[in-house]
């Protein structure tokens, strides 16, 4: 352990100083650390510096066009599902998590099993440092609030995605090892930790957020300076997507209800006619997200997500290896739903072009803001989930009349003359259709099914696909009638609600630098 948290501090010195002009986060085991951290405005210099890592690359040795952060591993996520696919093969980015062809690269400093171990845990060193700091950081009790909140809930955020990235969903597999704990300042002669369960990281994050609510409610935090701060409203929607993890349907409602009490609306139907594209943090649905100027772009655009997503322009990487979405969900979209927009139909196989936009079910939903710097916002959090996850929520407690009015609310905003009087008052998917497994070919019959369905349809592309499926344990398939997946996995179990495909291995340099863990009994299955 003592190397490899040494990599840690030195990675996140090299990185975010190099995307914050003024901003150092020092080895915690440095006199200079302590300089840093003694009052608040410098101590949040560094926060903002982890914020701006989110989407910044350097988390492994190579393969750095896809490894921007956060970023990149809720896109492979995306990719490993039923509802996206990469066209083309194109130089092997992201396409080898589409096929389910990373997990082996556990042995090495670069694949996907390391950088996204890296990242989060990096930001998790630097987050314990600032967080040892609120007994003698000087500042208002305000602002030390501010802060102290901000920290407690990205280090839930890390813990989070850790915890569902390396492991299976938590309903049903508490007693799984978790991931390793660390909630206080590491030095390169801190002693490792062992993985525990599933059931100590949920016990972590669950302390994590509250503790984070408690110092970010209004009445005794200073106002968020910018939309990337997470604040009480985006807090609540961190709380709002664990609860949802864990099943605990009534605490998601509540959650996801505070999220929305904070003035944000959902993107118009008029805004989508109008050609958005995903890209201005300040929307007013937006509840967290990040704004990119043309001169803080990472590696020109090149290791971003829009260069991965927009086809329409030269040059970027998704111009040749389109992302698109797949034919059963597409003709799930109804036609007169503002939404079709956001992706190609079919062409004709004649008017298909190799490059570009014109291939068949090409997406359209994330774009450039400026396709010449490689600009573009991030979106982490919009009202939008907040109301799905409301719906959810509501669903499951079997209070069906407020499932729809919830989900009519949002498709208001998305087509004329929506109906589901038809469907059934059932909180159960359909899962045994060919075409699914969830959701029949001909539409929902179930509520649950009507919220899944929506929910794939309108975070396409934000949420990880793979999350769900793991959470609801449909498992799903490539294969169904006249696919347009250019990779069916057909040697994937992908049926499996358990699949130990769908768990990423831990990288081989923990095992190396971390005696508390064996790489012959602590490594997740193949």
């Amino acid at each position: 352990m003592k190397r490899y948290i040494y990599f840690f501090i030195v990675s996140v010195c090299v990185i975010i100083t190099s995307c914050e002009e003024n901003l150092d986060t020092f080895p915690t085991d440095k006199a200079s650390g302590a300089e840093l951290f003694s009052d608040v405005e410098k101590a949040m210099s560094t926060i903002n510096g982890l914020y701006r890592a989110m989407y910044m690359t350097g988390w492994g040795e190579f393969w750095e066009d896809e490894q921007f952060g956060h970023v990149a591993t809720m896109h492979a996520g995306s990719l490993m599902g039923e509802d996206m696919l990469q066209n083309e093969g194109g130089s092997g980015w992201f396409y080898y998590d589409y096929q389910y062809q990373v997990k082996a690269d556990y042995t090495n400093n670069g694949g996907r099993p390391y950088s996204t171990w890296n990242f989060y845990y990096t930001l998790i060193t630097n987050l314990n440092s600032i967080l040892a700091s609120k007994e003698t950081l000087s500042g208002s009790p305000s602002e030390i609030n501010n802060l102290m909140g901000q920290a407690f809930a990205l280090r839930a955020f890390c813990y989070f995605n850790l915890a569902r990235f390396y492991q299976q969903t938590y309903v049903g597999n508490q007693s799984l090892p978790g991931v390793p704990i660390y909630t206080k300042p590491t030095t390169i002669d801190t002693d490792g930790k062992g993985r525990g369960t599933l059931t100590d990281v949920y016990t972590q994050i669950n302390a994590d957020i509250d503790s984070a609510l408690i110092r970010l409610h209004p009445d005794v935090a200073t106002e968020k300076e910018h939309i990337s701060n997470l604040d009480y409203y985006s807090a609540n929607g961190l709380k709002a997507r664990i609860k949802l993890e864990q099943g605990e349907w009534q605490k998601a409602y509540d959650a996801a209800t505070l999220a929305l009490s904070g003035g944000t609306m959902m993107i118009s139907e008029i805004d989508l006619k109008n050609g958005f594209a995903f890209n201005d943090a300040s929307n007013a649905s937006v509840l967290w997200g990040f704004e990119i100027i043309d001169d803080q772009v990472n590696r020109s655009g090149y290791a971003s997500f829009f260069g991965h997503l927009d086809s329409s322009v030269e040059s970027f990487y998704a111009n040749t290896s389109r992302v698109c979405i797949s034919n059963w969900l597409y003709n799930q979209v109804d036609e007169n739903d503002v939404r079709k927009n956001w992706w190609h139909g079919a062409i004709p196989e004649e008017e298909e072009l190799p490059t570009g936009t014109n291939v068949s079910y090409n997406q359209f939903k994330f774009r450039f803001s400026n396709g010449a710097t490689g600009a573009g916002d991030y979106i982490f959090m919009r009202h939008e989930e907040m109301l799905l996850i409301q719906a959810e929520a509501k669903c499951m407690l079997k209070d069906y009349p407020a499932t729809r009015q919830i989900l009519v609310s949002l498709m208001d905003e998305r087509m004329d003359a929506y109906s589901i009087d038809e469907l059934l008052d059932a909180n159960t998917l359909t899962i045994d259709d060919a075409n699914g497994p969830t959701t029949p070919a001909s539409g929902s019959i179930t509520l649950l099914d009507e919220v899944q369905l929506q929910r794939r349809i309108e975070l396409w592309g934000e949420t990880s696909r793979i999350y769900d499926i793991k959470r609801l344990k449909t498992g799903f398939i490539r294969t169904f009638a006249g696919s347009n997946h250019s990779s069916k996995i057909t040697g994937v179990d992908t049926e499996n609600p358990l699949c130990p495909d769908w768990v990423m291995a831990i990288p081989q340099a923990e095992f190396d630098g971390n005696s508390a863990m064996d790489a012959e009994t602590d490594q997740n299955p193949w």
